[in-house]
């Protein structure tokens, strides 16, 4: 299949790979950012048996690649029509190109080197795009945490749980294994002895890391008093930073397990390899799925604090305000920490508002009300004048009409005398 590209997509990425040049060719055209599956990779399927092993050698000479899904490489697959596999949860395809070109169709491989066509060899590239996925992931987490500087260890030795103390020396064992992993090109016996107890240890890490982030929020919901909120937000600016970096250690250590577990049962169990990525890709969403519920109930409380401090930011012009930054800064830590971890995160952080602004706003109010009151003042004083004025008239006419008549009676009085 000359200037074939093979693609095999999940819902983590795409594999692509063919010839080195045919697949730098796609890639460029498609405008796609990646990273190398590595020829280790993809002649490592030896173990699996002997019609592995010969397709895995007739692939020898090809290139592989692997891109993240985002919208992008997702309208990718949607534009090349990828087949998608109810059993594997695959989405597969072979795109063909003349002269060097790839472009035009899609033509569903029918040719006995086709990886496509090969159950096993496609369980098996389907294992290499999970564990490539996961690495991605634990790299992300390794910048999130420098970024961050994020001392997860002095976190863990902070506390007197004899569980998160076991975390730091399961950490030691897991790399150790992954370094071993990365120069074998595979797993082994022996480090997989080592750290499979270690999800236990892990798993406990990650629930009383979890129970931190539920008390914040909980003691956030009980605060009644602007400087009660205020304190209990400064707190917690510190407390949750620390707390989701340990979670993302944790999520870290579960992916790294998991790609030497993928190692594992594709040496020992080849027929069941689908089946145990699949089990693994679902139990990593339910730790997703309660990373997130827990996160994101805590945001909520933040979002209320913040309401509440809004609402009385002229009765209490300074921790106000501090109310609404601790909640930005902690809404702006859990933003970045579900990037990487791949959550959909929420919404953005809320501006703080200012005394001024709610002084000038309250001003705003006042002179209006006091605008429209002298406006009435104004209507009912020349009322009042009009009627006044209308009275004295009235008075000034009977007091003239009494002097005039007291003249005339007085001059009367004395032409009688």
């Amino acid at each position: 299949m000359d200037n074939a590209i093979q693609l095999i997509g999940d819902d983590d990425g795409l594999a692509v790979i063919g010839r080195a040049a045919d697949v730098e060719r796609f890639l460029a055209a498609e405008g796609l950012t990646s990273k190398d599956l590595g020829p280790q990779r993809l002649t490592s399927f030896g173990s699996a048996g002997a019609a592995v092993a010969q397709a895995a050698s007739e692939m020898a000479a090809d290139s592989g690649r692997w891109v993240k899904l985002t919208p992008k490489s997702a309208q990718l697959v949607k534009k090349y029509g990828l087949r998608e596999s109810s059993k594997t949860g695959l989405s597969t395809g072979v795109v063909k190109g003349r002269k060097g070109q790839v472009k035009g169709f899609v033509e569903f491989a029918k040719a006995p080197r086709s990886l496509l066509t090969n159950p096993a060899v496609l369980a098996y590239a389907a294992r290499i795009m999970t564990q490539v996925a996961m690495q991605q992931t634990m790299d992300e987490i390794t910048d999130y945490l420098a970024v961050i500087d994020a001392k997860v260890d002095d976190v863990l030795r902070a506390q007197k749980d004899a569980v998160l103390a076991r975390m730091i020396g399961v950490g030691f064992v897991i790399e150790e294994a992954m370094t071993v992993r990365e120069m074998r090109g595979g797993g082994d016996e022996v480090s997989w002895s080592k750290v499979q107890t270690a999800p236990a240890a892990i798993a406990e890490t990650q629930a009383y890391a979890l129970r931190q982030l539920d008390a914040i929020a909980e003691k956030m919901e009980k605060q009644t008093k602007i400087g009660d909120l205020a304190e209990a937000a400064r707190d917690a600016e510190t407390a949750v930073g620390e707390w989701l970096a340990v979670l993302a250690r944790c999520f870290q250590l579960q992916d790294a397990v998991a790609v030497l577990e993928l190692d594992r049962v594709g040496d020992t169990s080849p027929d069941e390899l689908n089946g145990h990525r699949l089990g693994l890709k679902a139990a990593r969403r339910d730790r997703l799925e309660h990373i997130s519920r827990s996160t994101e109930r805590l945001v909520a409380r933040m979002n209320d604090a913040a309401g509440t401090a809004n609402a009385k930011v002229l009765l209490h012009p300074s921790k106000s305000p501090a109310v609404v930054r601790s909640r930005n800064q902690v809404a702006t830590g859990v933003h970045d920490f579900h990037v990487r971890l791949g959550i959909e995160s929420g919404p953005r952080p809320s501006e703080v508002r200012r005394w001024a602004e709610a002084a000038a706003e309250a001003r705003d109010k006042a002179i209006e009300t006091g605008a429209k009151g002298l406006d009435t003042a104004r209507s009912l004083g020349n009322e009042t004048l009009d009627r006044a004025g209308s009275v004295t008239g009235r008075l000034s006419s009977g007091i003239a009409e009494r002097t005039r008549r007291r003249r005339g009676a007085a001059e009367g009085h004395v032409d009688e005398g």
